[in-house]
């Protein structure tokens, strides 16, 4: 199963697939989420529908805010479309404002993130039909400030393409994944501060299960400064790596993982040193000790095959909860969940009644609220909120 932090574009960032939507109701104050954050109601909230009609390509929320960010593309005749940039508001999923919109064209934007302190990442794909000719970067910095701000100049040539880059909301500085596609392929990460722009020298990640065509995955430990990657070569029975690329020396380590198959999501407890992984062939959650390199493994809740394997990972640092993507839950009869897991990797909840697609969907967190987004088919073309 193909795997990637932020849902995107033509290339790297792209997913595909019934809609089942039930609602509860929420409690607000305070002109963003419910803030009784200590049991809110699981369930559902309300969507996000992009104001053009168009299939989004990226998304992300403040998790100290009340916007959220978002691109989108509808197709058009011969083979153009309308783009756009997109800001919603978290609380009612209202489309705030059009940030920019081209129409009849070829290029694309892609969403990148919310980065350090509110600060939106936008890509812009530049093609005259067919491939992308070139790549460009705006901020938006405040995202509530709902325009663009910036240039983001990152050090890639025009063949380097994105695989992967956390948001990292509330640190200065991510990682960056991202692999060559005009000769090498290989895969590099270099440590970024985007509202700054700057960079630190790329490393070159050698190891062939970290290699684009086996979709790793990645998360950004800013307690330690380093890039924790999951990878296989994604064959029935394939083992697992754990990488560990330290930003401020520039090295790369890896250590032998559990569970079997594609690395489908991978989330970081830097507080603890504990990583979440989970795995396709053996529908499994691994935790991780990163002092010791050791960890443990177990099947889903409920889950009793591969079609119930988990995909995106993603950690509440104030709750100290993963959440767990699955296409196809083993916890309801029909549809997706979100399986929650504290850090000792005891299962605490399910939110059910989702649709996600078969690419693990990126699930876009506000921890302080319980509550976050994540994109729903059968278009692609909407965000649902989710309190767990």
């Amino acid at each position: 199963m193909p795997s990637s932090a932020a849902i995107s574009s033509r290339s790297v960032y792209s997913l595909i697939r019934s809609l089942l939507i039930s609602a509860v109701v929420l409690t607000w104050c305070m002109g963003t989420f419910a803030q009784d954050s200590s049991n809110p109601a699981v369930g559902l909230g309300p969507q996000v529908h992009t104001a053009l009609g168009g299939f989004i390509l990226g998304y992300d929320i403040q998790q100290n805010g009340t916007e959220g960010l978002l691109a989108e593309s509808l197709a058009l005749a011969g083979g153009k479309d309308s783009a756009a940039v997109e800001t919603f508001d978290q609380k009612t999923g209202k489309i705030l404002k059009i940030v920019t919109q081209q129409d009849s064209t070829f290029n694309d934007f892609v969403t990148l993130g919310i980065f350090g302190n509110g600060d939106g990442l936008v890509e812009e794909e530049l093609s005259s039909g067919g491939f992308v000719n070139k790549r460009v970067y705006g901020q938006m910095n405040p995202l509530n400030g709902n325009k663009f701000t910036a240039m983001w100049t990152p050090p890639f040539t025009k063949d380097d393409l994105i695989i992967s880059m956390p948001d990292a909301q509330g640190s200065p500085n991510t990682a960056i994944l991202y692999f060559d596609n005009g000769g090498s392929f290989d895969s590099f990460v270099m440590g970024a501060n985007v509202a700054a722009n700057t960079f630190t020298a790329p490393v070159t990640i050698t190891d062939p299960d970290f290699e684009f065509n086996v979709s790793p995955v990645m998360t950004y430990d800013s307690k330690i400064n380093t890039a924790i990657l999951g990878g296989s070569l994604g064959c029935f029975g394939c083992s697992t790596q754990i990488g560990l690329v330290n930003l401020s020396r520039g090295k790369f380590s890896e250590f032998g993982g559990l569970g079997f198959g594609f690395v489908n999501g991978i989330a970081v407890d830097s507080d603890d040193g504990i990583v979440c992984t989970v795995t396709e062939d053996d529908f499994s959650v691994e935790f991780y000790n990163l002092a010791t390199q050791t960890g443990s493994i177990e099947v889903l809740q409920g889950a009793t095959n591969q079609a119930q394997s988990g995909g995106d990972v993603e950690y509440d640092p104030i709750h100290k909860l993963f959440l767990i993507g699955q296409e196809f839950s083993s916890i309801a009869p029909t549809g997706s969940s979100i399986l929650v897991y504290d850090t000792k990797g005891n299962f605490v909840e399910a939110v059910n009644g989702l649709s996600l697609p078969a690419s693990p969907a990126y699930m876009a967190l506000h921890p302080s609220a319980r509550a976050g987004y994540v994109i729903i088919t059968p278009a692609l073309t909407s965000l649902q909120q989710f309190t767990y």
